[in-house]
């Protein structure tokens, strides 16, 4: 479909005044044939691999903004789940591996790299097990580094004993960055029904069926979307919906039209868009601020879930009209810490924990970018995450769980990382015990809409 020149001024506008960029352009690759039996020279094979095929990642994707106009805010990296290929290694083996990938990292100039996990929903093996075991001091020993798990999915229920390892490894992590304010949590995040195409980190990786190198785009438009409903006026909700449809058709022709030049540029396949809302700490680049200016008082009021369900239906529909090949997650992203609506809701007591698990049943992702105190136990944190995977595998969708227990904080402080990661305020957990029910472990069975065959 051709571009109209109308588009293109809109567009121009969009990114000049409603912060409309694109969120990342993702460039997956394999590491499958990395693998050998010597750590050292995997991890050769590694570093050269990454640094030949991204060596001019970058670059292109910044010629690319110069010559459309629109900014591209990141340029990274996923790689193949590191379990899979290099299942044969042991936790320091993989210490070794992240560290090669944080420097191969550096090198091309990307500020992330997604891939270092594994997915473990129906059990681990003995080599899985030994990636998990060495998350936390993987995370804190690089910077560009980003991991993810998935514990559940609807074909094969939740496994409660990697969500337990995983509750553990997530405290852990925040101790052992206790003094850039547990930042490591930022970077690792728990997954249900995780997608293999998701460009956006913490939780991107190159997924087992993707093919050699693959370019997938996450495009953000909050504030575009804001004020569309802004002029929109006092219509009915049907009227609302539609309007939203058509903003998500334009911001996702905007960003395949990106997305396909830079993968074009780098001779690589070009994947998928993910049309998911990304808010920014940035004023009226908010998820919060859609859901007010739909007519709620606060996010968090009565009315929200509701709101937010039609605000993802909408840009869905609108997305799908746009590209054939929508993929990630495509939703509205609900993280706290990255939202300046949803930190003043939390900060004015508006929203709890309890009405975000209630919101992530109806948008993409789940519970992101989350500070609670830093003693809530690690059988709480796990209790969290099984409630979301439960979300995830009755609804077949995915949920995820980004948690920081910040180390020696309480509620109501707040902890400032600083640029999109933003300031997250504590929020509080509920003080009950789920002890004896996580503890019991083993696998909660998959769910009866699992069998569809």
């Amino acid at each position: 479909m051709p571009y109209e020149f109308e588009e293109i001024l809109e567009t121009i506008r969009m990114t000049a005044v409603e912060h409309f960029d694109i969120r990342t352009v993702t460039l997956g690759i394999n590491l499958k044939d990395c693998a050998d039996r010597d750590i050292d020279v995997a991890c050769q094979k590694i570093y050269e691999k990454i640094t030949r095929v991204a060596e001019n990642h970058v670059s292109t994707a910044k010629e690319i903004e110069t010559r459309f106009g629109i900014s591209i805010a990141n340029k990274r990296i996923s790689v193949t789940p590191i379990s899979i290929a290099f299942d044969n290694f042991k936790r320091g083996d993989f210490i070794k591996i992240a560290k090669t990938l944080d420097r191969a990292a550096e090198k091309v100039g990307v500020d992330f790299l997604g891939g270092f996990g594994a997915l473990v929903q129906k059990g681990y093996t003995n080599g899985e097990r030994e990636l998990l075991e060495a998350i936390p001091q993987a995370l804190a020993e690089t910077n560009r580094v980003c991991s993810s798990v998935n514990v559940a999915s609807t074909k094969a229920g939740i496994n409660m004993d990697a969500v337990n390892l995983m509750s553990k490894q997530i405290k852990e992590t925040a101790r052992l960055s206790a003094n850039a304010g547990s930042v490591g949590c930022a970077k690792l995040v728990v997954f249900c029904n995780v997608p293999e195409d998701n460009p956006f980190v913490a939780g991107a990786f190159h997924g087992v069926s993707e093919p050699e190198t693959s370019l997938n785009v996450g495009i953000s438009g909050p504030g575009v979307v804001l004020q569309a409903i802004k002029e929109a006026g006092a219509v009915d909700l049907g009227q609302l919906a539609e309007t939203i449809k058509k903003v998500a058709f334009k911001i996702t022709r905007a960003g395949e039209l990106i997305g396909r030049k830079v993968a074009e540029s780098l001779k690589v396949n070009f994947g998928i868009v993910d049309i998911s809302l990304a808010p920014t700490p940035a004023e009226g680049d908010s998820i919060a601020s859609i859901l007010e200016a739909m007519g709620l008082e606060s996010v968090g009021a009565p009315g929200t879930t509701a709101a937010l369900a039609m605000l993802n239906d909408a840009v869905k529909k609108g997305g799908l009209m746009a590209s054939s090949y929508i993929g990630g997650m495509s939703g509205a992203f609900i993280p706290v810490s990255e939202d300046a609506g949803m930190i003043k809701a939390v900060q004015k007591g508006h929203l709890s924990l309890e009405k975000l698990e209630a919101m992530t049943s109806v948008c993409s992702v789940g519970l992101d970018m989350i500070a609670v105190p830093g003693d809530t136990s690690a059988e709480t944190i796990a209790a969290i995450i099984a409630d979301e995977c439960a979300i995830g595998i009755i609804n077949d969708k995915t949920t995820a769980v980004r948690i920081i227990p910040a180390y020696g904080k309480k509620i109501g402080e707040i902890v400032d990382y600083g640029g999109l990661l933003g300031s997250a305020p504590i929020m509080e957990v509920r003080n009950l015990r789920a002890n004896d029910f996580v503890s019991r472990g083993g696998r909660i069975p998959a769910p009866v809409r699992s069998l569809t065959n």
